[in-house]
């Protein structure tokens, strides 16, 4: 599917009523069962990808290339909108930014993140005017062919200045930014202001289990129009501890309860009817469907 196809799917999906949640994916298989679970986007995490490695996010640990084909394997298994969180855009100056966004084109992906962060940790985001050229280095090259969410980690790199990251949000907004996001904000309170200010482009916020504050029918009152769980579903799923401690205990059954081994083989049975999917084409059942 041409690059302005998907820009334009992807738009449409921010854009419409009920808003978009997207599923965040950090491998083949957990891809696959996000699709067979009927979300209609799937997202990398820069930080859930880095955590399969064994490396740390933020820390360009993780290079433009790799996490490229972590991206284009979850389109090619399943067929949906690919947005990929690319942290800075890998790379110190603009051309890099440039080019990690026409790599990401040219991979098929339909959406890209880039924040803010510096990857040093004396000095974890980047000045504002830094922040905001390489914004528009990004949207420049994004060439309305792939959805740019830029975002402000204010928040999570302990920065909780609300005007600030209004001030960031909307000039990445001004240079033509697609989507905003500040990941960590779900303050009720805080929420409108910052939608407000930024209508009428999209908001997209970042949610985790430990968030009960508000249901993704709340969120849309409020006018957010993207929800994800970034990085929090990938250990959530694992059940590592849960599995350890059944081994401690010799407790087999509670060892061996952490999954359905049996819905993974149905899935991967799927995969190899279809050795090479496109984006456009969706699991469903075991039939390609246009998307």
């Amino acid at each position: 599917m041409p690059g302005s196809v998907l820009y334009e799917h992807l738009t449409a999906l921010h854009n419409r009523e009920d808003g978009l949640v997207v599923a965040t994916a950090w491998d083949g298989l957990s891809a696959l069962m996000l699709a067979d679970a009927g979300f209609e986007a799937i997202a990398t995490s820069s930080a859930a990808f880095a955590a399969t490695l064994g490396r740390f996010d933020g820390h360009h640990e993780v290079s433009r290339t790799e996490h490229l084909e972590h991206a284009r394997l979850f389109g090619r298994l399943t067929g949906l909108p690919i947005n990929g969180d690319f942290e800075d855009g890998y790379g110190d100056t603009l051309d890099d930014v440039a080019a990690t966004v026409e790599a990401a084109v040219d991979a098929g992906l339909a959406g890209i993140g880039i924040q803010d962060t510096s990857g040093n940790p004396d000095h974890p985001i980047r000045d504002f005017d830094d922040a905001v050229n390489r914004m528009r280095s990004a949207v420049n090259a994004a060439q309305r062919r792939i959805v740019v969410t830029g975002r402000t980690d204010n928040f999570l790199q302990g920065r909780p200045d609300l005007d600030d990251t209004i001030r960031r949000l909307t000039a990445f907004a001004e240079v033509g930014a697609d989507v905003l996001h500040a990941p960590s904000q779900i303050d009720p309170d805080s929420l409108p202001t910052i939608v407000a200010a930024l209508a009428p482009k999209p908001v997209a916020v970042s949610i985790s289990p430990a968030d009960n504050r508000l249901s993704f029918a709340g969120l849309r009152k409020l006018g957010v129009k993207r929800v994800s769980v970034g990085p929090a579903l990938y250990p959530s799923t694992m059940h590592i501890r849960q599995a350890n401690q059944g081994f401690i205990t010799r407790d087999p059954i509670a060892a061996a309860n952490v999954g359905n081994s049996d819905h993974i083989s149905e899935l991967l049975a799927l995969v190899r009817q279809i050795p090479t999917r496109q984006p456009g084409t969706r699991l469903a059942g075991g039939d390609v469907q246009a998307n």
